[in-house]
């Protein structure tokens, strides 16, 4: 009987440890599909970074969702049809952002610095905004971004 019951809890044991776990979100690679240059209001570049750019619903709803890495040479650029009033969150977004609201003129609006990680919190433009641009957070202070910079991008070839 001792036997019997032993086995019993083994084969127990074993289906427990068989039950498939979940799997950890895979850390999506970068895609640099052109450039951004941060422009100073007399022209100068402040800073370059590679950006992938985002022009469906589906890749503004993504973001840069699941992202375990972005450097500080890296960002997303995301193109809207109009500028409007635009509304942004840190769900499933597991490093720090700063989140740049940017006029249909390329100034930028207003800059959400170091966006909580996960939050689903809404992250607000100040103003109308066209484009938003996404880059690791503390970016804009390291590199003196404010909202009296504007942006300046080109597709890659």
């Amino acid at each position: 009987m001792r036997y019997l019951l032993l086995l019993l809890c083994l084969v127990l044991l074993a289906a427990c440890e068989s039950e498939p776990q979940p799997a950890l979100p895979r850390d999506i690679p970068f895609r640099a599909d052109g450039t951004l240059d941060f422009v100073h209001p007399d022209g100068s570049v402040i800073r370059t970074i590679d950006v992938e750019i985002a022009t469906s619903d589906s890749a503004w709803a993504r973001g840069l969702m699941d992202r375990r890495s972005l450097t500080l040479g890296q960002g997303m650029l995301f193109l809207f049809p109009e500028a409007e009033m635009k509304s942004f969150w840190m769900k499933n977004t597991p490093i720090p952002l700063d989140i740049m609201f940017v006029a249909s003129d390329s100034q930028i609006v207003n800059i959400a610095k170091r966006t909580p990680p996960l939050s689903q919190e809404q992250i607000l433009s100040t103003d109308s905004a066209q484009f938003v641009v996404e880059v690791r957070g503390g970016f804009s202070d390291r590199f003196g971004i404010t909202d009296s910079t504007r942006i300046r991008w080109q597709r890659s070839e």
